[in-house]
């Protein structure tokens, strides 16, 4: 709801509005941001194809676009006030503001090159810089630097018709020492769930690198994948899991066969596996879902192997709601196939398997290792296949649910990618209060597409990291990246803030 009685500066109220209009009168991004797929056979434009309705500077609503889509019946991006009904005139004008200031290449830059520069070695300038991130970036782009903070933000999130997803920045271990101290971390976050109001915080989210060692991951994985290339090689470490590869994944990593674990990998490998056992059983105590997090193909098949090796071990309670969810990056060219055959034995051995999914975070890193070895990339070859990739799969999960097999979050900052699988969980009569499904973005990003679920039934999740400011840098850093890639998402988020920012400064709400 807009605050009452905000006592703007006077420059600020009497100038603002004029650049709200400048930036509002921009060609709504909402049909020019996203290329229409489809599951079946809607009209659909071509990213590429130009737009050139312009949109009222001051209006409340978006022009139709130019193509009738099924999801406009089903999410409504047009009534802005009611998009933002459940956010106050200044933390709206502040995430406009932050949303800006990210979308300035130069800016982020400059920002980039002054955090991984020697600047921040020298304390007093560290403090500075650090200070200045707390209260512009991080606030927007974070819970909180502990549980309490967090537990804040989730019930902001929860009084404004959100859930939270609890993920504590903690990342690429080095020792034992360090994986022990994460997973106490983690214990913590799940057993404070309680403390929070009854089902606001969606799921608690866990790094495999925070616990395992990514050396050791990478070790698993090169043994894993020739396992599966050499049916005679035997892994005697190797417990019972789900598939964590098809024919189609890359085996690029693994060049020639690798030396066994020594017993002091064997070792680490299975405190690594209690650790997780440790996590899973808090959270069956404290009936919350654990979500695991992806990495670049290099680890995947070990965290995959850890998840999938530890889902046929936990559920929650006696019901058939999964406790473990695992990452499905939908930018790899196997993803549908391992996804296939992971839910697939799965069912097969009745154990209820979530899996969250998702575009893709690794996409420069994957495609230069490929192109350093002179193979085939992992990626799909375009962000249209990339698009089509990520829909299949939608589609794949959502007729599981429907047929009330695993859940589903579907991570998407996509607005067409939001609006077919709207159309796609209504048409196979979802239950929208259902726990099996489940949408999600980022905290502080696509709020246009998080509210227009939100408000059209279905349960929305936001991912907020939190933890002290100089351990989420990391994180930061590749929300400034990732932010050049996702200018489409963020154009209508600003674009439209800026239109109700400016209704309610030139229209108070009575």
């Amino acid at each position: 709801m807009a605050s009452r009685g905000v006592a703007y500066p006077k420059l600020l109220h009497k100038n603002l509005p004029y650049f709200l209009r400048r930036l509002s009168s921009a060609p709504s991004p909402i049909t020019a941001a996203v290329s229409p797929l489809s599951f079946g056979g809607s009209k659909t434009h071509h990213p590429e194809d130009p737009v050139t309705f312009t949109t009222d500077p001051i209006s409340t609503t978006v022009p139709p676009p130019d193509y009738a889509h099924p999801g406009d019946q089903i999410i409504n991006f047009h009534d802005i006030k009611g998009l933002f009904s459940t956010v106050s005139t200044p933390k709206l004008f502040k995430s406009w503001a932050t949303l800006q200031m990210t979308s300035i290449e130069p800016l982020v830059d400059v920002g980039l090159w002054v955090l991984s520069s020697r600047l921040v070695e020298t304390p007093v300038i560290k403090q500075v810089i650090l200070g200045a991130i707390k209260h512009t970036f991080y606030d927007h782009f974070c819970a909180g630097e502990d549980l309490e903070e967090a537990g804040r933000s989730i019930t902001r999130l929860w009084e404004a018709g959100l859930r939270g997803m609890l993920d504590y920045g903690l990342e690429h271990a080095t020792d034992n020492e360090s994986c022990d101290r994460n997973m106490n971390e983690f214990i913590k976050t799940a057993e404070y769930t309680k403390s929070l109001p009854p089902s606001s915080a969606s799921f608690v989210v866990v790094k495999i690198t925070a616990i395992c060692p990514p050396s050791l991951l990478r070790r698993v994985s090169d043994l894993l994948r020739w396992e599966y290339k050499n049916t005679g090689y035997h892994l005697p470490w190797k417990r019972d899991c789900l598939p964590v590869f098809a024919d189609s994944s890359p085996f690029y990593h693994t060049a020639q066969k690798p030396q066994p674990l020594t017993p002091e990998e064997e070792q680490n490998l299975q405190l690594s596996h209690e650790r997780l056992f440790k996590i899973c059983e808090k959270c069956v105590e404290y009936n919350i879902p654990l979500l695991i997090d992806a990495e670049d193909t290099a680890l995947q098949p070990a965290i995959d192997y850890l998840t999938y090796s530890s889902a046929l071990l936990y559920r929650r309670g006696d019901d058939d709601e999964p406790l473990l969810f695992g990452t499905i990056q939908a930018y790899l060219k196997d993803s549908k196939e391992r996804l296939v055959k992971a839910k697939k034995a799965a069912d097969k051995v009745g154990v209820p398997m979530g899996f969250k999914l998702v575009r893709g975070a690794y996409m420069s890193s994957e495609r230069q290792l490929a192109a350093s070895l002179g193979v085939e990339s992992p990626i799909q070859n375009s962000i249209q296949a990339t698009h089509d990739s990520y829909n299949e799969c939608t589609s794949f999960l959502l007729e599981e649910v429907a047929r009330g097999s695993g859940a589903a979050v579907l991570a998407t900052h996509n607005i067409e990618s939001g609006k077919l699988a709207a159309v796609k969980a209504t048409d196979l009569g979802i239950d929208k209060n259902s726990e099996r499904l489940q949408f999600a973005q980022l905290y502080g990003m696509a709020e246009t597409l998080s509210f227009g679920l939100r408000n059209a039934g279905f349960q929305v999740s936001k991912y907020l990291p939190f933890g002290p400011v100089d351990q989420i840098m990391p994180y930061l850093l590749r929300r400034a990246e990732e932010n050049r890639g996702l200018l489409s998402s963020s154009f209508l988020d600003r674009q439209l803030m800026s239109k109700e920012l400016a209704r309610r400064l030139k229209f108070p709400t009575p």
